[in-house]
C-alpha cells in the first residue's frame, strides 16, 4: 500500500515508519522538514500542522495514497503548536481531504481518555478530531493508546530516571492507575489493522495486559534495570500542584497542570478492550517486566542514573563558582587576598582589578552553567582558567600543594568533573 504517515519524525511515527517499510509498504512521510524524515523512509512531503487547516492544503499530498495514518501529537503547547491546531484543526482538514481524494482508509492515533469524560485540553482536542473522523464517509479506525513506553521516548526517559532515584517521589501514595503499553505493540496493532476489516469508526484502546499503580510501574522498571528495591517518598497534593504550576513555565518539563490532571484521572482500558486487542494481535501485549530487554538492562540503568547524576554534578560545579565569587568579593578578608596576590607579583592598582575581576568571572561561570543549554565552550573556558590558576599558584605558592585542606589538590577532581561534562554534552 501507499501510506501517507504524518508525524513520521516523532516517537511513535519513527517506529511506525520503520515497521511499515519493513512490511513492504510505500511510506510517504508528511513532516515539517522533509530532510528530517526517518532513515527508513525514502519519500517525504512538507506539512505543517500549525497552519495546514484547509482541505486544499492536503489534497496535493494525497495523490495515489491508499491509507493515511495520523501520528502527530504534542504533550505540551509551545508557541504555534497548540492542542487546537495540532490535535484538532489540522487533522480534521487532513481527514476531510482524504474523504474527498478517495483515500481508502484513515487510521488516527488518538489517546486513551479522549472520551465523553475528557477534561484536559489534550484529550478534548483529540476527541474533536476522533469524532469528526468517525462522521466522515470513509473507512476509519481510531486507536487510543495508553501511556506508551519505548527506550527512545520522552516519557520512558522520565520514568527510567524516576525509577533510578535512590528515593522516588510519588504524587500522594502513587496509587494513580495506568496501563503502560510498549511502542512495539502499538505499531503491531496498526500493522494488524491494515489487514483487518473492522467497522468504520471503530475505537480501539491499546494498553498493556495489566492495569497497575504508578508506584508499581516504577518499582517494576527499577527491577527490570537491576537497580534493587525501590524506596518511595510521598509528595503531598499541594506540592504536586505547585510543581505542576511551575512546570507550566519551564520549557521541556513533562509535568504541568494538564498532565497532572490526566495522571490523577487514571489511564486504563476495560476488560473488553483488552480482549479485543489480544484477539487482534493474536497474543497478549508485552508486560512491563519485559519493557527493558535483559541484554540492555544494566546500560539502561546506568544511563537513567546519569540523567540525574550529571545535573547534580553540573549544579554543584556552578555553586562552587558562585560561592567562590561571593567569598572573594568580601566574605574572605580582602587584605588577606591582597597579600596572596602580592606574593604572586600583583600589587598596587592591579590588585583590586584582578581580585574583583576574577570574582566576577567566577560568578559569570556559575550563572552561565545554570542558564545556557549549550555549554561546550563554557566547560573549555573553565578548564583553561583552573589550569591557569593551578600553574600560577604551583609556581608562586607551591606550599598549597601540601596544605592540609588541599586547596590545589581539589582542582584535580574539579578538572576531571568538568572534562566529564564536556565529553558527555559534546555527544
Amino acid at each position: 500500500m501507499v501510506i501517507l504517515l504524518t508525524g513520521a519524525s516523532g516517537f511513535i511515527g519513527r517506529h511506525l515508519a520503520h515497521a511499515l517499510t519493513a512490511a513492504g509498504h510505500e511510506v510517504i512521510a508528511a513532516v515539517r522538514d522533509p530532510g528530517n524524515r526517518p532513515d527508513s523512509v525514502s519519500q517525504a512531503v512538507a506539512a505543517d500542522f500549525t497552519k495546514d487547516f484547509s482541505e486544499a492544503d492536503w489534497l496535493p499530498r494525497l495523490a495515489g495514497v491508499d491509507v493515511a495514518i495520523n501520528a502527530v501529537g504534542i504533550i505540551r503547547e509551545h508557541g504555534a503548536q497548540t492542542f487546537n491546531a495540532i490535535h484538532s484543526r489540522a487533522p480534521r482538514a487532513l481527514f476531510a481531504a482524504c474523504a474527498q481524494a478517495g483515500v481508502r482508509r484513515i487510521i488516527q492515533i488518538s489517546a486513551l481518555g479522549a472520551d465523553a469524560h475528557a477534561q484536559s485540553r489534550y484529550h478534548l482536542t483529540k476527541k474533536e478530531a476522533d469524532d469528526f473522523l468517525a462522521s466522515l464517509p470513509v473507512q476509519s479506525l481510531i486507536i487510543q493508546p495508553s501511556l506508551v513506553y519505548g527506550q527512545d521516548g520522552a516519557s520512558a526517559h522520565m520514568f527510567n530516571l524516576m525509577a533510578s532515584l535512590p528515593l522516588i517521589p510519588l504524587p500522594g501514595s502513587g496509587q494513580q492507575q495506568i496501563q503502560p503499553v510498549h511502542v512495539d505493540d502499538v505499531v503491531a496493532t496498526i500493522l494488524a489493522l491494515l489487514e483487518q476489516e473492522l467497522p468504520s469508526g471503530t475505537r480501539l484502546a491499546v494498553a498493556g495486559p495489566l492495569a497497575m499503580s504508578l508506584r508499581d510501574f516504577l518499582a517494576q522498571l527499577r527491577q527490570a534495570m537491576g537497580l534493587g528495591a525501590a524506596h518511595f517518598m510521598p509528595v503531598p497534593g499541594i506540592l504536586m500542584r505547585l510543581g505542576a504550576l511551575a512546570g507550566k513555565w519551564m520549557p521541556g518539563a513533562l509535568l504541568d497542570p494538564e498532565t497532572l490532571q490526566m495522571l490523577e484521572r487514571g489511564n486504563i482500558a476495560g476488560n473488553e478492550d483488552n480482549q479485543r486487542l489480544q484477539a487482534l494481535l493474536g497474543r497478549q501485549p508485552r508486560p512491563v517486566a519485559q519493557f527493558i530487554p535483559a541484554s540492555t538492562a544494566r546500560d539502561t540503568g546506568r544511563l537513567a542514573k546519569l540523567d540525574w547524576l550529571l545535573p547534580v554534578l553540573r549544579i554543584s560545579i556552578a555553586l562552587v563558582w558562585i560561592i567562590t565569587s561571593i567569598v572573594s568579593l568580601g566574605l574572605y578578608p580582602v587584605e588577606d587576598s591582597y597579600a596572596l596576590l602580592a606574593r604572586v607579583g600583583i600589587t598596587g592598582m592591579l590588585a583590586p582589578l584582578m581580585l574583583y575581576g576574577a570574582a566576577l568571572l567566577d560568578l559569570a561561570f556559575g550563572i552561565a552553567i545554570l542558564v545556557f543549554k549549550k555549554r561546550y565552550w563554557l566547560w573549555l573556558a573553565q578548564l583553561a582558567v583552573i589550569l591557569f590558576y593551578t600553574l600560577i599558584i604551583s609556581w608562586k605558592l607551591p606550599e598549597f600543594w601540601l596544605h592540609p585542606y588541599g586547596p590545589l589538590l581539589k582542582n584535580l577532581p574539579m578538572l576531571a568533573a568538568i572534562w566529564l561534562l564536556f565529553e558527555w554534552e559534546k555527544r
